[in-house]
């Protein structure tokens, strides 16, 4: 049962206004400012370095506290400045030549696929689109159809950044690993909101952020690699912290999944990483994820008894992300009239999801993205005003 008094009261914000944009980046709990800034302030006091070596254990902790959260090993964890860095470190480790498939979903996040272009551009690899089923999510029975000797890599987006689609990743994951082909999982916005487990989806790569459902610092990310596949893969850019120097003509890259990260770090926000994890696990990310759809669940139901206004939310049970439409209303004009009433919400461009926005003809669309520490009455709220609007 989460205590959503209390963890209201760690969020100074939730009595100001009504914060639906957790899909953007969320509100941080106390407990994640704070780990930040007495690691700021200790800089001040004692110098970067020396904090550094003081918080050392608090530091390597993080390792341990993220693979708890993915049911990995620590080892098998890097910890990057961004989501997007994580991503790109593990895609771009892996060998194409001229003739291999990347096999990716309709609803794939426009960073990754401009990288998937960048690749084909260089090394004459291609790009096949997984066609989605009838419910909208990524089609099992097509993917298994398309794979042959060709395919080297499946990379899929599990939560898409404009709507509530929850693509089946572990479904995707007993391909991959039936046939051996890598799998790279985009988890942006689904660790927060949902249970990770990747044993369970099979996935060998997965990255993901700490500013959105985590409630962690922007600024933050990490990448996950499964340990076998590890040990294949060198990283398309190194440094002295992944493979230290070990001879005036070699280096040695680490046996671990940090030889994906660089030297230097914002420790501060490592820290702040670190307490957002550990703040989520002590709710539990069972709970979390029954919450987050509850609330999401509510808006849908309430919008679509609204007059003018097209849920765009595709999937049999979609997550903690509504998107819609209204009729003769522009997204950003909806984005100011309820962040004038005190309702925080967003909304989500074409291009960041260009082959599901033309294969659906969509517009840009207003997002809502409800988490645990909001309420029904603050979903109720949005309702009335959308509805009020609507009806003008």
């Amino acid at each position: 049962m989460i205590d959503i008094e209390r963890i209201r009261a760690d969020t100074p914000a939730a009595s100001r206004l009504a914060y639906l944009h957790n899909a953007g980046a969320a509100l941080m709990p106390m407990a994640v400012v704070t780990a930040m800034k007495q690691h700021i302030d200790l800089e001040s006091e004692i110098g970067g370095y020396a904090a550094a070596d003081r918080e050392s254990e608090r530091l390597d902790a993080v390792y341990g506290s993220v693979a708890r959260l993915l049911n990995a090993a620590p080892d098998e964890i890097a910890l990057m400045e961004n989501a997007t860095v994580a991503w790109q470190m593990a895609f771009y480790a892996l060998p194409f030549r001229a003739g291999d498939r990347i096999l990716t979903a309709e609803a794939e996040y426009a960073a990754n696929y401009v990288a998937f272009l960048q690749v084909a551009r260089r090394t004459g690899a291609v790009i096949d689109v997984v066609p989605s089923d009838a419910t909208g999510e990524l089609d099992i029975e097509a993917l298994e159809r398309m794979i042959d000797d060709r395919v080297k890599l499946i990379a899929i987006t599990w939560v898409p950044t404009n709507g509530g689609l929850v693509n089946p990743a572990a479904a995707v994951g007993k391909i991959a690993r039936a046939r051996g082909i890598p799998y790279l999982l985009d988890a942006c916005q689904a660790v927060g909101q949902m249970q990770v487990d990747v044993e369970a989806i099979g996935c060998d790569m997965l990255s993901a952020t700490g500013r959105k459902f985590l409630r962690g610092p922007r600024g933050t990310g990490f990448l996950y690699v499964r340990r076998p596949l590890l040990q294949q893969l060198e990283p398309p850019m190194i440094d002295h912290f992944a493979a230290p120097w070990v001879s005036r003509d070699h280096y040695q890259l680490r046996d671990d999944a940090r030889r994906f990260e660089t030297w230097e770090n914002n420790y501060a926000a490592r820290l702040g990483l670190g307490a957002a994890v550990d703040y989520a696990l002590a709710i539990g990310l069972g709970p979390i994820e029954q919450r987050c759809r509850l609330l999401a669940d509510r808006l849908r139901n309430g919008l679509g008894a609204v007059s003018g206004i097209t849920i765009r939310d595709l999937g049999r049970a979609p997550g903690a992300i509504v998107s819609f439409t209204m009729e003769g209303r522009e997204a950003d004009a909806i984005v100011r009239s309820a962040a004038a009433a005190g309702l925080t919400i967003g909304a989500s461009d074409p291009s960041s999801t260009r082959i599901d926005a033309e294969v659906r003809a969509l517009p840009v669309v207003v997002r809502a993205s409800p988490h645990y520490y909001n309420t029904e009455a603050e979903i109720d709220r949005l309702i009335a005003h959308l509805a009020s609007l609507a009806a003008r």
